[in-house]
């Protein structure tokens, strides 16, 4: 296979850091290469070396003569006064790029909802991503360097950039090598993966759950003094072959061998027990969201506000409940007030001579809220939501779904337009969020003065354990204790903003994309934290493998309706595709739309979502009436079940024959040697058995793959 670029013999060091020694690799046709590695060991580096970007101290970079190379850095290189139009396909005349159905595709794909004439210089960090990602992909490159891709793209953007480069050159041609931390994506994507450590590129054969099989049995063979670092590795092994991520997609790596691996290898976490201990700690009443609405008043020439005013209102037995518009505002008609313990049930204050709430939400004859009206801007509708003493949920939407709105009516922070919002007598949250913004207040400080403040010992797993030893455990040394926190890089802030939560001993965890500016090894170590955490979890991010790895149940905000998808991720994407197909205001490409976003789109776009989830609603309670109950994969429960049947019979067979097999093999040390007639004849008696077995083993596997598809 011919070589498309490579490194030989390239050395490159900083100051303080040892970033290549004697290094020398190919990237050959056909190669889809991850990039794993701890933060600060290389990986961007690497990539800028191989580019042409950053020279070496020594040795050589080569590039095939006529190869292209395509680069996204972590950092975009977009003009703020450029208009999107020319950030993405610059001078190219418009009949050039809109007559590739490759460019239409990719459009459509990331910035449908992006202004196509909107000045750069607007745009949300997400947007900005995307619209560097389209201008990228709708060039024609031999070679693709991805330096975290993922970083700010929502879940559906994630999948359908890795369908994307899974189809973008044909089988055995192209290259790409991408750095990112999303494990999902890798396996997704990758067919090989390079580890940066130590000055060193180790390459491994396979996607990042091969990887992990291999580093594991690398390390066992070593015998290496990284014990930790090979439990964690063994650990995420157990949880790729028992949980969702098993059984959601392809096996990456032969059963046997990885049954063999984790057999002595517990569960990631004790479910029962610790349902028993938050249970303990919490009681039975925890949250309960019931038939909530939330939304934004829009007023003329004025930005996007929170109904309900600046905090919450508390009814007589903890209720935070509905209320639209100041109770000052003289146009209030109508408070709806549950009688039977005094709380507000509703709060929509309309005013009946023109129909309009004084929130500025258009209302039906009836009083309640119109979504279909120019003067509100719902964001979630008819939202029921009990959350137990325990429950570890993960909650999933496209950015702008509501996930923060609906985060922020769960602690009480924003009044519903309409039900209610029961919090328990006794939780207490402890939130992370994006910005860090709790650790603001201590920049100055450092790390061993900000523990100090604390408590001396917590019970981690039973036992008592200093904040200094759970703060080794996420990857600090002692001598970055005495780091001040403005010194810290992202990812060892949100470590110790965890850590920092975790110290206050909240019993409901709220966390908003904690794996931000982690590396993969780093979260592996706040999985492992947070299997031992005793209490109500509540986890939104875009990094599917985190998701599926933390969590137990996922619900999902689809056109401002919130649903539980047993079907984890896959349910989702196939529930929002479904929701797309029906006609929903999901908006078109730049271009060929008019370049329609979302926030144009208004109230209207939401209702037309709602009532395609009401549709999508509808068509599976027929099917169930029906009795064919289908999966995210399209099985029917008869079908499912057949095959499950025939997984059990093939296993069963599969031993008989592995017996049968052993037995004839055993049978070659009683013929006498010198009989060659009957060494061949038992010979083929082996390999007939062995066809047979292998026959058997392949229609396993294949009944397998469709059944946890």
């Amino acid at each position: 296979m011919a070589i498309l670029l490579g490194c030989d013999s390239v050395h490159l060091e900083f100051p303080t850091k040892l970033i290549a020694d004697n290094v020398t690799l190919g990237v050959n046709e056909g190669d889809r290469i991850g990039i794993v590695g701890k933060n600060g060991d290389g990986k961007s580096s690497l990539l800028s070396v191989l580019a042409g970007v950053l020279e070496p101290d020594s040795g050589r970079v080569t590039r095939r003569r006529d190869v292209t190379v395509g680069v996204l850095g972590q950092r975009d290189s977009l003009v703020d006064g450029d208009t999107v139009h020319r950030a993405v396909v610059g001078d190219t005349p418009e009949y050039e790029w809109a007559s590739s159905p490759r460019v239409r595709q990719i459009l459509d794909g990331l910035i449908a909802d992006v202004p196509w004439e909107g000045p750069v210089g607007e745009l949300s960090g997400g947007q900005r991503r995307r619209v560097d990602l389209a201008r990228l992909l709708i060039g024609d490159y031999d070679v693709l360097m991805l330096d975290e891709p993922t970083n700010h793209l929502d879940m559906r953007t994630i999948n359908w950039l890795a369908d994307h480069l899974k189809t973008r050159w044909q089988q055995g041609s192209g290259g790409l090598l991408v750095v990112t931390h999303d494990r999902w994506f890798l396996d997704e994507v990758c067919t090989s993966m390079w580890e940066v450590h130590d000055g060193r590129v180790d390459p491994f054969e396979g996607g990042y759950s091969a990887y992990i099989l291999q580093r594991v049995e690398r390390d066992r063979m070593a015998a290496v003094t990284e014990e930790r670092r090979r439990n964690m590795a063994r650990k995420e092994l157990a949880w790729l072959s028992r949980g969702a991520q098993a059984r959601s997609t392809k096996p990456k790596f032969r059963v046997d061998a990885a049954r063999e691996l984790i057999a002595d290898v517990p569960p990631v976490r004790n479910e029962l027990e610790l349902k028993r201990l938050a249970v303990s700690r919490l009681g039975k009443q925890v949250i309960d969201v019931i038939d909530v609405d939330a939304g934004y008043a829009r007023a003329t020439g004025a930005a996007d506000v929170p109904v309900g005013g600046s905090g919450p209102s508390l009814g007589s037995n903890g209720e935070v409940v509905g209320a639209a518009a100041s109770p000052d505002d003289a146009s209030v008609a109508r408070r709806g007030a549950d009688a039977s313990d005094g709380a507000f049930a509703a709060g929509y204050a309309t005013d009946a001579s023109d129909g309009v709430s004084a929130a500025g939400y258009a209302t039906d004859a009836s009083g309640r809220l119109s979504l279909t009206a120019p003067y509100s801007r719902p964001v979630l509708s008819d939202v029921t939501w009990l959350i137990g003493a325990g429950d570890r949920y993960g909650l999933l939407g496209e950015n702008g779904a509501g996930k923060t709105t609906l985060l922020n009516i769960i602690q009480g922070k924003i009044k519903p337009l309409r039900g209610r919002v029961k919090i328990g007598s006794t939780v207490r949250f402890g939130v992370l969020s994006q910005q860090l913004d709790e650790l603001k207040p201590f920049e100055g400080d450092t790390i061993r003065e900000v523990l100090a403040r604390g408590k001396r010992y917590v019970m981690v797993e039973g036992k008592e354990t200093s904040p200094e030893k759970l703060l080794e455990r996420l990857g600090f040394t002692q001598q970055q204790m005495w780091s001040r926190i403005k010194d810290l890089s992202g990812g060892q802030k949100r470590r110790l903003s965890l850590l920092l939560t975790i110290l206050e001993e909240p019993n409901v965890l709220i966390l908003d994309e904690p794996g931000n500016d982690l590396d993969t090894d780093m979260l592996a170590l706040v999985e492992d934290l947070l299997d031992s955490w005793p209490g109500t979890l509540i986890l939104v991010t875009h990094d599917r493998f985190l998701m599926e790895r933390v969590t137990d149940q996922q619900w999902a905000l689809v056109g401002g309706t919130l649903r539980h998808v047993p079907g984890g991720v896959d349910e989702y994407l196939r529930l929002a595709g479904q929701l797309d197909a029906r006609g929903s205001a999901r908006p078109q490409a730049p271009g060929f739309a008019g370049g329609a976003s979302r926030e144009a789109s208004g109230a209207v776009g939401v209702l037309a979502s709602t009532s395609a989830v009401n549709a999508v609603g509808a068509a599976d309670a027929s099917e169930r009436e029906a009795g064919s109950v289908r999966s995210a994969s399209g099985l029917s429960n008869a079908e499912r079940q057949r095959l499950k049947k025939e997984v059990a019979s093939l296993e069963r067979k599969m031993e008989t024959r592995r017996v049968k097999l052993e037995d004839a093999k055993a049978a070659m040390y009683d013929i006498d040697p010198t009989d060659f007639a009957s060494l061949t004849a038992q010979q083929e008696v082996i390999a007939a058995a062995q066809e047979e077995l292998d026959e058997l083993e392949m229609a396993w596997l294949e009944a397998s793959e469709r059944l946890e598809q």
